[in-house]
């Protein structure tokens, strides 16, 4: 059971992290102008995959989601989603106080707390229903 919730956790880490990353690294594209949309694509396209700032943290979030997709096997659906989902909202906070320094107000706290006590209650739940 703790080797799932761990994997849970690690997707939801993955995920959240590279989340504000991926955002940030991704905003000097609507810099990018042209006539035709076919060109536009293609620069588009260009300049996300040499954009290295860009493609490394896309690529640790898709490692996530292949790890995810690969522990959907072993943990039930009712367990996997709501943990991943609302883990993701919490390392998204955590990631952007520590890469940018952007401190949290108590509303964003308490909300983290919630997330916490709430993946706490469906992981108690579930160990009781397999006993």
């Amino acid at each position: 059971m703790f080797l799932k919730i761990g994997s849970l956790i690690l997707v939801s880490a993955l995920w959240g992290v590279t989340n504000p990353v991926i955002k940030k690294n991704s905003i000097g594209i609507t810099n990018i102008k042209s006539e035709s949309h076919i060109k536009q694509l293609y620069l588009d396209i260009i300049y996300l995959f040499t954009n290295s700032w860009y493609i490394i943290p896309m690529l640790i979030n898709q490692l996530g989601s292949v790890l995810f997709f690969v522990t959907l096997q072993y943990v039930d659906l009712t367990l996997a989603i709501p943990i991943s989902n609302s883990l993701t909202l919490f390392f998204t906070a955590c990631a952007d106080f520590v890469l940018y320094e952007q401190i949290p107000s108590r509303k964003v706290i308490i909300g983290m707390l919630f997330i916490l006590i709430g993946v706490t209650l469906c992981c108690l739940n579930k160990s009781v229903q397999v006993k």
